[in-house]
């Protein structure tokens, strides 16, 4: 669990993040977007955001939580990046507004995580809230991406715990799952 209270998850994620910044997971991540403007959903602390504006792109970045905006806004320093509190799965008219005058031509979602606390995950669940936390998000996003005309690109990276020789089937069946239930429809 990557942490109970959103102090804990950014703690996690500082490091979680910095590992894959320096690996240049970031980096490759975004090397792989057409594109110049990118809809951000779930910017954590900001390393993905970081990646995108070294790319070049303009992101608009959503986040639900006051302290992982803030956090990007200490790494997004150059580039044409832009704030936007609120969570996918509840926007109003406002933030639909700023999305839709932002017009997205790519839709991310990376290396999503939330605070317990959000994601309603215990010790005792066996990860199933972290798992059906992310299905909802992530069929948001697809939802989301979808409603709007300029985008075409979606793209979603998750974790996975599958050992190293898995996953190649933890892949084939991610996507088999994502085309069947998250972009179907």
């Amino acid at each position: 669990m990557s942490g109970r209270t959103v102090a804990e998850f950014l703690a996690y994620w500082e490091a979680e993040g910095l590992a894959y910044a320096k690996r240049g997971d970031y980096d490759w991540m975004a090397s792989l977007l057409p594109g110049q403007r990118v809809l951000e959903i779930g910017c954590g602390p900001g390393f993905g955001t970081e990646a995108l504006l070294r790319r070049g792109v303009s992101v608009l970045s959503l986040d639900s939580l006051d302290e992982c905006l803030a956090a990007t806004a200490a790494r997004a320093t150059a580039g044409a990046w832009s704030p936007l509190k609120g969570d996918v799965s509840a926007l109003d008219a406002g933030q639909r507004s700023a999305i839709e005058a932002f017009a997205p031509d790519s839709v991310v979602c990376w290396l999503m995580g939330a605070p317990a606390e959000v994601t309603g995950a215990g010790v005792a669940d066996g990860g199933q809230a972290v798992v059906a936390y992310r299905e909802k998000v992530h069929r948001q996003v697809a939802e989301l991406a979808a409603s709007l005309p300029g985008v075409r690109c979606l793209h979603i990276v998750d974790r996975t715990a599958l050992p190293w020789q898995a996953k190649d089937i933890g892949r084939d069946t991610l996507v088999a799952y994502h085309l069947g239930k998250t972009l179907r429809d």
